[in-house]
């Protein structure tokens, strides 16, 4: 996920593995190039990307390695249809 955050473009990285979490976790934050390389190498990697400004936001305010809280799982459910249905276009 990205967006701008005060002119600096920021993107959050997400994993979650329903065998073993009890909710998906943030896993890296950057801004300004971190961000710019996290994309690159998401982009690299065929990992869909999901823009979505407000939840950015709050995601990047977490700490890293820390399970998103209830009150975003819907928000965060709407990513993982994203990616479910990317990845069922690109089979």
């Amino acid at each position: 996920m990205k967006k701008k955050i005060r002119g600096r473009e920021t993107a959050v990285a997400l994993n979650y593995d329903s065998d073993r979490d009890v909710a998906p976790k943030v896993v890296a934050i950057g801004q300004g190039n971190v961000a710019k390389k996290m994309l690159e190498k998401g982009e690299e990697s065929d990992i869909p990307i999901y823009k979505d400004e407000k939840l950015v936001s709050q995601l990047a305010q977490m700490e890293m390695g820390s399970y998103i809280p209830e009150t975003l799982y819907e928000a965060v459910a709407q990513v993982l249809v994203f990616i479910a249905e990317v990845d069922s276009y690109e089979e």
